[in-house]
Parts: structure tokens; C-alpha cells; sequence
């Protein structure tokens, strides 16, 4: 099958919350990978292919090249859903999600 990603990724293991659009409860993951045009993320909740969701990333400064961390709010939806456990995460899935639409939250 061949490799549909775009743009580099890279392997960090970070904190997110994220939520299907339409609804108020917001769900605690952690990434598998991110990329500028996608994330992988590790939750117990599998959300079907095509859900629009809304997540929350704090990229650390060091992996941002910046001076302080960064926050981003972005807007995706799902495009793959791997069942049953991701590497030793057993009762996670791994939830493929593109970003359809990013913006860096000020403090």
C-alpha cells in the first residue's frame, strides 16, 4: 500500500486534547507523531474516518526551535483508525488525523 503522508514527521510522544467538533467532550491522547500537515495520536476513543475534530498540541521550544513553547489550535478530521492496540498501548487506538486548518494561540 503505498505511503499517502505528506511533509516530514516527527516522532513526538506529547500530550493533546481533542474533540469531534460537534461535541463538548474533549478527550486526552498523547501523539504518536506530528507533522505540519497531520498528527497520529494515541487515545482510547476510536473516532470514524472522515470525523471532524478540533485538538490542542504544546510543541516544546526545543522541538519548535523557538524561545518558549508553542501553542497551536488546529481544525482535521480523521482519515485512518488502526483497531485494538498501538505498539505496547494496549486499549488505545491510533487515530490518523490531517489538519485542515492551524493557528498559534497567544498567551
Amino acid at each position: 500500500m503505498p505511503d499517502s503522508r505528506t511533509g516530514k514527521r516527527f516522532p513526538l510522544e506529547l500530550p493533546i486534547r481533542i474533540h469531534e467538533t460537534d461535541s463538548p467532550e474533549e478527550l486526552q491522547g498523547i501523539t504518536g507523531n506530528v507533522s505540519s500537515a497531520g498528527v497520529y495520536v494515541r487515545a482510547h476513543t476510536a473516532w470514524k474516518v472522515g470525523s471532524r475534530v478540533e485538538f490542542d498540541i504544546t510543541l516544546p521550544a526545543e522541538a519548535a526551535a523557538a524561545n518558549h513553547d508553542v501553542h497551536i489550535s488546529c481544525r482535521g478530521r480523521v482519515v485512518r483508525v488502526d483497531k485494538g492496540g498501538v505498539d505496547d498501548d494496549k486499549g488505545r487506538y491510533g487515530v490518523a488525523c490531517v489538519i485542515d486548518k492551524y493557528e498559534f494561540v497567544r498567551d
